[in-house]
């Protein structure tokens, strides 16, 4: 996951960055500086891109036409 999927997989969501931060667990600041393009610990990238998988995001790898996300299910 990079920093632009980040955000992709928020508004798919409809997720702001406090949303984020309280379903992963981490500060604001976390989520501001990782979409800034800043370094994290893969640990904590990894904890990100888990919240977004079990709230029903698909990360889709670069394939020729770039990275992306998609809603793996229906969202309530």
């Amino acid at each position: 996951m990079n920093p632009v999927q980040c955000r992709m997989a928020r508004a798919a969501l409809g997720w702001g960055v406090l949303d984020l931060s309280k379903e992963a667990k981490i500060s604001t600041q976390t989520i501001v500086r990782f979409e800034r393009g800043e370094a994290l610990k893969q640990s904590t990238v990894d904890l990100i891109r888990s919240t977004f998988e079990s709230a029903g995001i698909e990360f889709i790898p670069e394939n020729g036409g770039g990275p992306g996300v998609r809603l793996s299910r229906t969202q309530n």
